[in-house]
């Protein structure tokens, strides 16, 4: 990465950064489908096996698009080094299970994506890797959960799907002060509205498939770390275990980042407005919007957010019958379980994201039955506020 790619802003970054031209010199980037790569001679491949001659092997170890896609990504995020996978779960799963073993121990928020708290609650005690979940928001509760074998801190802020913010500086401190790393989920954030790293996070991770990529058209997920720890655990996780990004799906992820700056703008200066038309509605029993003076971390989200991200938490009085009326007489904003999209999208975490958890695990972290996540698009917010205001009647 040269001096002046990194005094670039974002804008122009996101357009440049990581370009790497064929001998053709095209505009595009260019997209590489293929499984393998030719070597002029066996002492090349050999050398190259060894990590003695740069170059690519394998397109599951690594591919020139998917490249680009990771160069650009860690100039966004001002990381030294980034590594994509083909999901975001499988970004979680790599930047978690890399860097511990049998007899470790994880600290994670209570309040995470339900396939997040899988990997964690579930997945983690099967391999013999204790976990402990905590009130992300209690900086006390942090500290208490720490033991001699703690490996590594999870969390994720804004939080899925209620909105809640954690003080990702003060608890990067204490995990620091244990000996552990801290793993970030920065998706509800994007990359544009917040930089765990420079908070003190040791690892971000996104599912590429939600904003990054903006228009619901693949998967992908990416991994951004410093050298050290790509080296130590990361790169040999992911080149062992396959959860390799398609190269095609890592062209798509290019020309989306491209347009990133423009769309974050637009949709949470609309979830904004969409927020402030909620707050006054009588049918509804609370709002959590980030960049909201009423919500309950207000101060936190000045301090470490540069916006109010484009999700909207909001309860609907009358609980899931009020809710699922209000889904279903919505017109511009569609139903579906993603978000990010340039298509407003709207669920109801209850039945959905957060099934799996009990109904006393949902209610500790604020998931009533009246609760429904809304990610903001880029169609006006009149006419969203208007489909909103119909359908709450």
């Amino acid at each position: 990465m040269s001096k002046d790619t990194c005094s670039w802003h974002p804008e122009t970054a996101l357009v440049h950064g990581g370009t790497s031209r064929s001998q053709w010199g095209e505009t595009s980037e260019a997209l590489f489908l293929t499984q393998g790569f030719v070597y002029n001679s066996a002492e090349q491949a050999e050398a190259r096996f060894l990590n003695q001659d740069p170059g690519f092997q394998y397109s599951r170890f690594s591919n020139p698009t998917v490249s680009m896609f990771e160069e650009r990504m860690a100039l966004l995020e001002g990381a030294p080094v980034a590594r994509a996978t083909a999901t975001g779960m499988a970004a979680v799963t790599a930047a978690i299970l890399s860097q511990v073993s049998a007899g470790d121990h994880v600290v994670a928020a209570k309040a995470l994506f339900g396939s997040c708290r899988y990997i964690v609650e579930d997945l983690c005690p099967r391999f013999g890797i204790a976990c402990t979940l905590v009130d992300g928001r209690d900086l006390a509760a942090w500290k208490a959960a720490v033991r001699p074998n703690t490996k590594a801190f999870f969390l994720e802020s804004p939080t899925n799907p209620t909105l809640e913010v954690v003080d990702i500086a003060a608890v990067a401190d204490i995990a620091h002060n244990a000996g552990a790393r801290l793993v970030v989920d920065n998706v509800f954030a994007t990359p544009m509205l917040q930089k765990p790293l420079k908070l003190g996070a040791d690892v971000v991770v996104y599912s590429a498939t939600k904003h990054i990529d903006g228009q619901g058209r693949c998967l992908g997920g990416v991994v951004l770390c410093d050298q050290e720890f790509l080296d130590k655990h990361l790169q040999v996780f992911i080149r062992q275990t396959g959860p390799s990004l398609s190269p095609f799906n890592a062209w798509v992820l290019l020309k989306g980042l491209e347009t990133l700056p423009i769309r974050v703008e637009r949709q949470t200066a609309s979830a904004g407005k969409i927020a402030t038309f909620l707050e006054g509605h009588s049918a509804i029993a609370r709002v959590n919007y980030p960049g909201s003076p009423n919500h309950p971390q207000a101060d936190i989200c000045a301090r470490q957010m540069l916006g109010g991200s484009t999700m909207v938490a909001f309860e609907v009085k009358g609980g899931k019958e009020a809710a699922f009326k209000a889904l279903n007489r919505l017109g511009i904003i569609k139903i579906s379980n993603n978000l990010g999209d340039a298509k407003s999208l709207v669920t109801h975490p209850s039945t959905t994201t957060h099934h799996r958890l009990t109904e006393e695990a949902r209610l500790e972290l604020g998931i009533t039955q009246g609760i429904l996540r809304l990610s903001v698009g880029l169609e006006h917010a009149d006419d969203l506020i208007a489909d909103l205001a119909e359908a709450l009647g």
